[in-house]
């Protein structure tokens, strides 16, 4: 699944479009994990003046310059997603898994997803969910912080651990299931979980509660930087994730812990184990990050 680093390097991706119109939109099969909008078509005039990644979530602003009416186009690549741009040649040829093509002048902007689990709404204005709910509240508000803002810091997360200023208790459930938590920070998946976990040596299994303030602030640190980092190479090609012009990411080439069970430790040579928390599996090293 693309995780937050693959969504951010999408977005960049398709920054050579900003300022051009919608010429022409293609709608080739409309079922993905909710209905696509049946008046995409009405993007054509619009030019698209504005990127922005929430989460998982890309959206894709438009404006049209006769009557400075906006819309918002909200895009989640869903299991096996991905956006990109081929040049257009004389006639348009959708590949096999193209559901939607947009249409800038000679570059059209294919929407790709083998497993259809995407989604693809208006933000605002959408009516083809069944509870008829706005798309944006429906999505986008529950949302916790950023992980790369700097409202995500060791005060925030170890406040909202020992919950203070609350009457609860403090959260007993497992590090890696809470720093996944969508409510809590945003875009930390599987891939940066264990890796982060890794490199501050905290056990994936260890209950939130049990960890320091020092903990909690190399680990904020440490899922800063590896974020960073995978942004930076471009994501972690895993299975058919692709960009752009179907260039692939490399970060999985440096990864440490995540699909490396049964190997041993790049740090004391421990053979590593695996342990399924939350349904997700999990690679740790005992000896490294003991429980």
């Amino acid at each position: 699944m693309p995780e937050l680093p693959e969504v951010e390097t999408t977005k960049k991706s398709l920054e050579p479009l900003l300022n051009h119109a919608v010429t022409n939109v293609h709608v080739y099969q409309p079922k993905l994990r909710y209905m696509m909008p049946n008046d995409l078509d009405s993007l054509v005039g619009f030019c698209l003046d504005k990127l922005e990644r929430r989460a998982k979530y890309l959206l894709l602003h438009f404006y049209h310059e006769t009557d400075n009416s906006r819309k918002v186009l909200m895009v989640h690549l869903g299991m096996s997603g991905s956006l990109q741009q081929h040049p257009i040649n004389d006639e348009l040829e959708p590949r096999k898994h193209d559901h939607l093509i947009i249409c800038f002048g000679d570059i059209a902007l294919h929407y790709h997803d083998p497993r259809r689990f995407g989604i693809i709404l208006w933000a605002d204005n959408d009516d083809h969910i069944d509870d008829k709910d706005n798309a944006r509240d429906r999505f986008l508000n529950h949302l916790g912080v950023e992980p790369l803002d700097e409202t995500f810091n060791a005060a925030y997360l170890y406040g909202h651990i020992q919950r203070r200023g609350k009457k609860s208790k403090p959260i007993t459930k497992p590090i890696k299931t809470l720093i996944m938590d969508q409510a809590v920070v945003v875009g930390v998946g599987n891939i940066y979980a264990a890796e982060s976990l890794f490199l501050s040596g905290i056990h994936p299994a260890k209950p939130a509660n049990q960890l320091d303030e020092i903990q909690i602030e190399q680990l904020v640190n440490h899922i800063k930087n590896i974020l960073a980092k995978a942004i930076e190479k471009g994501g972690s090609t895993l299975r058919d994730f692709t960009v752009g012009n179907g260039k692939t990411g490399y970060f999985q080439q440096t990864l440490l812990a995540y699909g490396n069970h049964g190997k041993p430790c790049t740090i004391c040579g421990t053979i590593l184990e695996n342990q399924k928390i939350g349904g997700r599996a999990s690679v740790y090293c005992p000896n490294c990050q003991p429980i």
